[in-house]
Order: structure tokens, then C-alpha cells, then sequence
């Protein structure tokens, strides 16, 4: 599950903007939405900045999938600025970040199958299963109390769950203002969404539909939107 289709549109779609400076992965599996994220920040060309503006933290779990994502980071462009780190979003709160870390970002492809058949393997079911313990909900819990005040969290997720991830948003304060629904092609219902939160409470949350394919080929919706990551777009 190295690179998957949720995580690059996220990684392409989710809200990033300049004036970002602390952003956090959650369930960064080898950082590559952390790598977009960067990418889309800064730039691909020499670095110009100083690490002390912009800092990337990415979090795992699971040991191999850090330890790779800290392998990625080293050998891109802006390895001063992606920091892997093999701990829990519990241990991460209370350990590496701090009392008073804000986040002017949050994102993640979290864990959604919550009631399907588990795959075989121990790691497999950790990065797809929300009983290994990371949900949407502790994400949202954890976003209400670390986004700036014009922080926010972006979270892709099965369609069927954007009721109750907006009330459970809704609970802890934050208000959706943007969702890409997602399909795989024109005949059928949105797969996924891409939902985004914030402090403040919007009247009119932005709408937007991606489709994928189309007889066979890529759209020219999905193709503009991934042409800076994919070497065929």
C-alpha cells in the first residue's frame, strides 16, 4: 500500500496554503501525501527557504512504514523540513509535539473499514482497519484542539460516512467548508470524499465532483489535477 489512489488525491486536492507553516500527516504510511504536501509548499526547484519556517511532521504506528517515509524524506528535496516518527497520534500529542504545538494543517488517509472482512496480514489490517485504533473521530478530536484559528484538517474517506464525520466534526467545533466527492466513472455514485474542516462555520460549503475515468482513459479533470505528481498525467 505504498501509493494509492486516496492518498494522491488528497495529497493534490486538499486545501494547502502559503502562508502554512506547521502541517502534520497522521497514518503517514511512506509519506507520500507528506511529500505532495511539500512539493506543493515549496516548490520543486533549489530550496530558498529556511526549515525554521516550514515544518512537515509525519506519524506511523507502524515501524517499517516510518522508517521508510523517513528514508523518502531524507533523499527529497526538503528533507529539512518532513520529520518521520514511528509513534501513536496518543503518543505523538503527549510526547513529540508538545502542550502548545498548533497545526495550520492537518491531513491523512486514515484506516476506514471499520465493519469488513480483515485482510491476512497484521500490517495490512493496521493501515485499513479502524479497530488497530486511529478513526476519523480521534482525528477530529485531536484537530479541535490543535488547528490555529485559521487552521485546518483534511480527511479523504468513504462517501457513505460524510453524515456522520460532519456531525462528529460538528461536535468538536469544526465546520466543513470544502468536499470533492469521487467517483470511478461517470455511471456510478461517489466512492470517496474529500472532506475539509475549520473553525469557522461557512453557510455554504463548497461542492465539487471529480470522476476519474471515462470510457477507458483518464478525465482531463483528474489528469490537470495530477499532472505535477504522475509521470503519465
Amino acid at each position: 500500500m505504498k501509493v494509492n489512489t486516496d492518498g494522491v488525491l488528497l495529497g493534490t486536492s486538499m486545501t494547502v496554503r502559503d502562508t502554512d507553516r506547521r502541517l502534520l500527516d497522521i497514518g503517514t504510511g511512506t509519506g507520500t501525501i507528506a511529500l505532495m504536501a511539500a512539493q506543493r509548499l515549496l516548490g520543486t526547484e533549489s530550496p530558498i527557504w529556511s526549515g525554521n519556517e516550514v515544518r512537515i511532521d509525519a506519524i506511523d504506528i507502524d515501524e517499517p512504514s516510518a522508517t521508510e517515509a523517513a528514508a523518502n524524506f531524507s533523499n527529497s528535496p526538503w528533507s529539512d523540513v518532513l520529520h518521520a516518527h514511528n509513534v501513536s497520534l496518543d503518543g505523538y500529542a503527549a510526547g513529540i509535539a508538545g502542550p502548545d504545538a498548533s497545526y495550520d494543517l492537518i491531513f491523512s488517509n486514515p484506516p476506514y473499514f471499520e465493519e469488513s472482512l480483515q485482510a491476512p496480514q497484521e500490517r495490512r489490517n493496521n493501515a485499513r482497519h479502524t479497530a488497530t485504533g486511529l478513526s476519523y473521530r480521534e482525528i477530529l478530536d485531536f484537530a479541535s484542539e490543535r488547528l490555529t484559528e485559521q487552521g485546518r484538517v483534511s480527511l479523504v474517506l468513504p462517501a457513505d460516512v460524510e453524515t456522520a464525520l460532519t456531525r462528529h466534526a460538528r461536535m468538536c467545533g469544526l465546520h466543513l467548508f470544502r468536499v470533492l466527492r469521487i467517483r470511478t466513472v461517470p455511471r456510478k455514485e461517489p466512492s470517496r470524499i474529500i472532506a475539509e474542516f475549520s473553525r469557522t462555520r461557512c453557510r455554504m460549503p463548497i461542492e465539487e465532483l471529480l470522476t476519474i475515468q471515462n470510457e477507458g482513459k483518464y478525465t482531463p479533470e483528474y489528469l490537470s489535477l495530477t499532472h505535477d505528481f504522475y509521470l503519465f498525467a
